[in-house]
């Protein structure tokens, strides 16, 4: 991955296809003066810093390919912290093209995957993770996932990693001197201060390592699927969740017969709604399918709405589905959480909510009374929903961790931590409580890239547009 730092590259940092502007980056030693040759308007050269100029781009034989502008940052400001030059182009890939080959053949190279911000993060404009979150930042797709990225982008919890970590080294390096003096047997790295602050980090870590969870719903959002017996409402539900029209409504029982998604976003939080067929005895082999997806879809899902019949469920008739559906097939996976939706209590209105609970699963934080024909109690349901998933709001005030890679290295960090600790209480000899930490420093170190490999970097990176 890591070949030809030095060189001069060229990409299109804008989608490929027909646009009104298409954006072609250059960066490295040479992208001013390549550019600088078959630019006419001004001497880019020469232009100060942070400036932006029009002109007609020509090729070698003197033909004008476009007019276009170009944005010239000289380093170290700039996104790779190089020379670059940025030509916005109209937006015919023919043009696009012309430019592109034009700047190949006087001296640039094509750029690899993610090659403009792999040199960002190699010449310190970024941290690793902050590298990673550009990725994020990209494919975010609503205001959650979008702030998150953001907040990881401008820095994140990479700054209180890296304070962490340098606490540690400072002990660290007290620990390796006293083993340059073993014979003497001397301490230099106070014992209860080392345990106070591995005390300290750990504690930290914790509440990184548990909001994992949160970050994950934030970044890739919440599965959820509504299930239960046919005719029981769910797409009805579905269309009055969404305040649309999306799914057939029919009297006749078993109408939908395969899974239909889409999204609904609460308070920042993407919800991918899937109304499923209805759970029974299939009639026929169509339904039986449907069936079966719907088992697929509760066994995939993070949250499952459970919808029934208040005027055709009895109590049991509801906690035997659950049994059979839910819990007795092992269905759902770890963490799943289920609500209960008790519909149509407009045909039904004096039936009492507390007669379907049952002790430890149904219960008043998780059945909520409804109509979905007539919008009774949706916005109560989805403050139930984001509720369900956001247990402890005040986590999206704090550090988020949304990354795998992040939640992996933190982890294993904490490991290393709680053995520093086992040692310390136990009296052990400073060259094993120098080994666990040395790894725990190393696991931290991953997080911001202070640690990496060419194998990691081709993995993160290579994810990312040419353009980026």
């Amino acid at each position: 991955m890591i070949q030809g730092i030095g060189d001069t590259i060229v990409a299109l940092s804008t989608a490929p296809g027909l646009g009104a502007i298409g954006v072609i980056r250059l960066s490295g030693p040479e992208a001013i003066n390549i550019c600088d040759k078959y630019f006419f308007g001004q001497n880019l050269s020469k232009v100060d810093a942070n400036t932006v100029h029009y002109g007609k781009f020509k090729d070698e034989s003197g033909r004008i390919i476009d007019e276009c502008v170009a944005t010239v940052f000289r380093s170290p400001r700039s996104y790779t912290k190089e020379d670059v030059v940025e030509l916005s182009c109209h937006g015919s890939p023919y043009i696009l093209n012309e430019v592109i080959n034009v700047c190949l053949r006087n001296g640039a190279r094509m750029a690899q995957a993610g090659e403009f911000t792999l040199r960002s993060f190699l010449n310190g404009q970024l941290d690793l993770s902050q590298a990673e979150a550009v990725m994020d930042l990209i494919s975010s797709q609503d205001q959650g996932s979008h702030e998150l990225a953001m907040k990881q982008m401008r820095g994140g919890f990479s700054e209180e990693i890296q304070n962490l970590r340098q606490e540690l080294i400072d002990f660290a390096a007290l620990i390796e001197l006293e083993l340059d003096f073993g014979e003497e047997d001397v301490e230099f790295a106070d014992r209860e201060k080392l345990e106070k602050l591995v005390s300290n980090i750990k504690s930290v870590l914790k509440k990184l390592i548990d909001s994992f969870q949160l970050g994950n719903v934030i970044k890739n959002g919440v599965a959820t699927v509504i299930a239960g017996r046919p005719n029981a409402g769910k797409s009805t539900l579905l269309n009055s969740l969404l305040n649309e029209e999306r799914a057939i409504v029919s009297e006749i029982a078993g109408t939908t017969r395969d899974t239909i998604e889409e999204k609904l976003n609460i308070n920042g939080i993407q919800f991918r709604l899937i109304d499923t067929a209805g759970i029974r005895k299939a009639q026929d082999s169509i339904e039986k399918i449907g069936v079966e997806r719907t088992r697929a879809e509760i066994a995939q899902s993070m949250l499952v709405i459970y919808v029934f019949d208040v005027k055709q469920s009895k109590p049991q008739d509801l906690w035997d589905d659950v049994q059979k559906f839910l819990l007795g097939s092992q269905a759902l996976t770890s963490g799943s959480k289920q609500l209960f939706v008790a519909n149509k209590m407009d045909l039904n209105p004096y039936m009492k909510p507390e007669s379907y609970y049952k002790e430890g699963l149904i219960g008043k934080h998780n059945l909520i009374t409804a109509s979905a024909k007539n919008k009774m109690n949706i916005e109560a349901l989805k403050d139930l929903l984001y509720n369900t998933i956001i247990e402890n709001p005040e986590l999206m005030d704090g550090s988020i961790v949304s990354n795998s890679r992040h939640y992996e290295a933190l982890h294993s960090a904490y490991q290393s931590l709680d053995e520093v600790l086992v040692g310390l209480q136990s009296g052990i000899t400073g060259d094993f409580i120098a080994i666990d930490i040395r790894k725990a420093l190393h696991h931290l170190g991953e997080i911001t890239g202070q640690i990496h490999t060419d194998d990691l970097l081709a993995s993160i990176f290579g994810r990312f547009c040419i353009g980026k």
